[in-house]
């Protein structure tokens, strides 16, 4: 905890960019955040709520580091970064932005903080499975921000994409990042619970769906508990909202279409359930991990499984 005292001191003796960072990164360390919403490291997770409070970019000239802070550049940092650590508040809420495939979108507590390993799978216009040159249509069933969607169009000029969620709270943060980026010729949000409000068939359908089971929903850090559950939780084994998908995808799919799912820790409950089926795991070169590939026709022939 950072209590009033610490927070007059602060005020009383920060005067550079250098004094805020190091303060700020012993106050994360000695009050045990969790990283893990953008950033992995202290020193980092300071850096991102002081130049938000300075508005300066991520590339700013490091000779600004001894520059003579404002008293209200001061206590704005020290407001935030108390916040950080006795709210446990995630930064990304903290200053309203999250990067995604190194772009900026907006974020707030109506929608998760992006951070799905499928950034890299966008980053490579999913080949093979996929030609990023051909016209495609494609899906991001429960989307959030649009953090997944928008990506996939700034990668696939080619692409269009329907954002679809259950949430009009989330779907509103998506159409703001959508009017952002100049994409609403693409990418359209759609209110939907699962395919109930879905037309047509889609080439590719990737969804980041809630997944956490029952003992880790229970057992996540304070930060998580700021994003919607509704977004995160999907009963005992975290399946109940993937047994839906695996159970439909198939009557959304273009004939050579394919089905990319992240469940997590979840991908346990996943082989355990449905042994048969031959999911493909993906790998990722910068970590992440419990997402799986099934074709059209796999779903097909294994729609007896996915049934009841």
């Amino acid at each position: 905890m950072i209590d009033e005292i610490q927070q007059q001191q602060a005020l009383a003796s920060l005067r550079t960019p250098r004094d805020c960072l190091r303060w700020g990164e012993s106050c994360l360390r000695r009050g045990k955040v969790f990283l893990g919403h953008g950033t992995d490291d202290h020193g980092d997770e300071a850096l991102a709520l002081l130049l938000h409070v300075l508005a300066l970019p991520h590339d700013t000239d490091p000779r600004m580091l001894d520059a003579r802070l404002l008293p209200h550049e001061v206590e704005a940092f020290v407001t935030l970064m108390t916040r950080r650590v006795n709210e446990r508040v995630p930064t990304p809420y903290l200053t309203g932005q999250a990067w995604f495939c190194g772009l900026p979108f907006q974020v707030d507590e109506r929608v998760l903080i992006p951070r799905s390993p499928i950034a890299e799978l966008i980053e490579a216009g999913f080949q093979p499975w996929l030609d990023p040159e051909q016209p495609l249509r494609a899906l991001d069933l429960c989307t959030g921000g649009g953090c997944i969607a928008i990506a996939m169009a700034m990668a696939m000029e080619h692409a269009e994409v329907d954002a679809s969620d259950i949430s009009a709270d989330a779907l509103a943060v998506c159409q703001a990042n959508i009017d952002h980026y100049g994409l609403g010729d693409r990418v359209r949000a759609v209110l939907s619970d699962g395919f109930d409000g879905l037309r047509g068939r889609y080439d590719l359908i990737v969804s980041n769906p809630p997944y956490v089971d029952a003992a880790d929903l229970a057992a996540m850090p304070e930060e998580f508990h700021h994003e919607p559950e509704l977004a995160l939780g999907s009963g005992v084994d975290g399946l109940d909202f993937t047994r839906r998908i695996l159970a439909r995808a198939a009557d959304y799919l273009n004939d050579d279409g394919v089905l990319i799912v992240e469940v997590g820790n979840s991908d346990q409950h996943v082989m355990a359930t449905w042994p048969e089926v031959p999911f493909l795991w993906l790998e990722f070169e910068r970590g992440g991990h419990g997402v799986f590939l099934l074709t059209r026709q796999q779903l097909i022939d294994h729609r007896e499984h996915f049934a009841g």
